[in-house]
């Protein structure tokens, strides 16, 4: 059964200049050397989620087509399509955590997300940061405790019971969708697996319902997406459709699954 979550009260309108007069540190500035060709644009965020505009200041690492890095931007900057149309990219990851009974969990995203608000997804999708723990690409450990960073800030799951050691790392998607006419996603996506039983407190400015659900339920909310009854994230829908089911049916043997020099274009 699905749990849904209720916002304290919607933010109130940013009455200030919003990210607009950001300050962009010595990576973000290097970042504009590498990508030289890519003049930022002014976007007003005014109308939006005050708690989620604080996080587009946030800084995300900027790679090539082959998952180089070459940099850093902002999150805004990484999510404009205006941007994006001119070939940014960032890293990634999209989380898939089971419980003991082999059930996905899964969220809708709250309707104060930028990119994709009430969309029905995986248990956790974000960004490592451009900061040096979650830089560090050995066996994607960087990105690994990004995971366990955000599956505390969205889902309230205890550091402890997601270390990096506990999250395989499968393979690495790249895809590249619009959710609106201002904002997008291109990404290379590192696929994450955890299988634990954990302990959930989400945060409903991140996440407005949650639920475990079996493949038979995973098929017909699946189902309900097609027929345009409810809304999934573009990865999730590639994802489930591509390589979910073959995984899940796996779980104890997910090493012949590894690919991680491989990247799959979506």
């Amino acid at each position: 059964m699905w749990r849904a979550l209720r916002r304290a009260g919607s933010a109130a309108p940013r009455s200030g200049p919003g990210v607009r007069g950001e300050r962009r540190g010595p990576s973000a500035r290097r970042a504009g050397r590498t990508c030289a060709t890519i003049r930022m644009p002014e976007v007003n965020t005014d109308h939006l989620d005050e708690q989620q505009v604080q996080l587009l200041a946030e800084m995300c690492i900027l790679i090539d087509e082959n998952d180089n890095k070459i940099g850093a931007e902002t999150k805004k900057n990484c999510h404009l399509n205006e941007n994006i149309d001119k070939g940014l990219l960032h890293r990634a990851f999209s989380v898939f955590l089971f419980n003991t009974e082999n059930k996905l969990l899964l969220q809708q995203r709250s309707n104060a997300k930028i990119t994709f608000p009430d969309c029905f997804t995986n248990t956790c999708c974000s960004h490592p940061l451009s900061h040096p723990q979650e830089l560090e690409e050995n066996d994607a450990i960087g990105v690994r405790r990004a995971a366990q960073r955000r599956l505390k800030a969205e889902l309230g799951i205890p550091m402890e019971q997601v270390p990096p050691e506990e999250i395989s790392y499968l393979t690495r998607i790249h895809y590249k969708a619009k959710s609106d006419g201002i904002w997008g996603e291109h990404e290379i996506d590192y696929i994450l697996f955890v299988q634990k039983d954990v302990t959930l407190n989400p945060d409903p400015n991140e996440i407005q319902s949650y639920c475990y659900v079996t493949q038979k339920e995973l098929k017909q909310l699946l189902d309900k997406a097609a027929r345009n009854e409810i809304k999934i994230t573009p990865w999730f829908k590639l994802i489930a459709e591509t390589f979910l089911f073959k995984w899940w049916d796996n779980l104890n043997n997910l090493n012949k699954f590894v690919e991680h020099e491989k990247i799959h274009r979506m």
